[in-house]
């Protein structure tokens, strides 16, 4: 059984934005290198970190629009680094790089709409990439990218909502297909997607609920499925979920307030899974959101829909889809 976390007095804010920075400079070490499909996405997850933390200048911008830059390819998708295949997920962290740092004047973003676009099948699901994987995780990939670009009209929204609906379970939630059992990860997918494309009205919010606050364990901390450890990752995706239903309040905000903080490294800076692990900027990232949908001091508030500060949703005119739909 878990032990009950020892709490940190605070959020270790310079030591996070060390840690972030310190990530490309370890071209010495194996697991740079083997984390190279991700690289795209580690940037997404560190400067989001950072902006949350009111440090995005702590990162080289114009570096980072030009390496984003490279990665994107003839058809408007993005690789997870130069010269990887296009994927959609990669586009979306792309995208939100250039979002962030308000330079989408960068790159040829009908492009990127028309790439989108042709992963959609004749079902209203999305493929990945060219091969072929279909998951409820691109079809809210293709909603949000599209919305941040304001071009929810090249795609099919009300086909993709109809698909989504199919893999909606007994139990309130989601799984990755038809038939799939329900997951966090795909809950927060789909809820997510119903809510950009304005299908929210399908989602039973107390029974969904009930499914997501059920996974808060004895010391606080959130697993992805019954029966599951607790990891700090889903800190993000059952507490955004639950904030855009208007659930937020049914678990118990100050335990895993507590359970994201005893997992910081205090030493060398980052978040890990759980206490005593290694961190990551995954998890970084997704603490460190948690922890602003927690409303934790001295972090901007975020939006639980797009997982960027609200502030830049705001500037983007976008609605806060969170307090509407209800």
């Amino acid at each position: 059984m878990s032990a009950e976390p020892q709490t940190p007095a605070k959020l270790q804010v310079d030591l996070h934005v060390k840690y972030i920075q310190s990530l490309n400079t370890k071209q010495d070490d194996l697991e740079y290198w083997l984390s190279e499909h991700l690289r795209v996405q580690g940037i997404y997850w560190g400067l989001n970190t950072l902006d949350m933390m009111d440090h995005l200048d702590a990162l080289p911008r114009d570096d980072l629009i030009k390496y984003i830059c490279s990665c994107q390819h003839e058809n408007g998708g993005f690789g997870g680094h130069i010269g990887h295949d296009p994927h959609i997920q990669n586009t979306l962290s792309a995208l939100q790089v250039l979002v962030t740092l308000n330079a989408l004047d960068s790159i040829d973003t009908d492009k990127v709409v028309r790439y989108v676009a042709s992963k959609q099948n004749d079902d209203g699901s999305f493929r990945g990439d060219d091969w072929g994987e279909v998951d409820t995780r691109f079809c809210y990939i293709a909603l949000s990218i599209c919305s941040l670009l304001k071009r929810l009209d090249a795609i099919n929204v009300d086909k993709c909502v109809e698909w989504i609906l199919k893999c909606r379970n007994y139990d309130g939630g989601f799984g990755n297909q038809p038939g799939a059992e329900s997951h966090s990860g795909q809950i927060f997918c789909c809820v997510n997607a119903l809510a950009i494309a304005g299908a929210l009205h399908h989602v039973d919010r107390d029974l969904l609920g009930w499914w997501l606050c059920e996974r808060q364990v004895k010391n606080g901390g959130l697993n992805g499925r019954p029966e599951k450890l607790e990891d700090v990752c889903y800190s993000w995706w059952v507490l955004s979920s639950l904030a855009t239903i208007d659930r937020l309040q049914w678990i118990n905000a100050d335990k895993l307030t507590a359970f994201i903080l005893s997992s910081q490294d205090l030493e060398d800076g980052g978040i890990s899974d759980r206490p005593g692990d290694m961190v990551d900027v995954f998890h970084t990232n997704f603490g460190v959101t948690g922890l602003s949908l927690l409303k934790y001091p001295g972090l901007k508030a975020v939006d639980p829909v797009y997982c960027m500060p609200q502030y830049i949703i705001d500037s983007l005119g976008l609605p806060r889809l969170h307090q509407c739909n209800k």
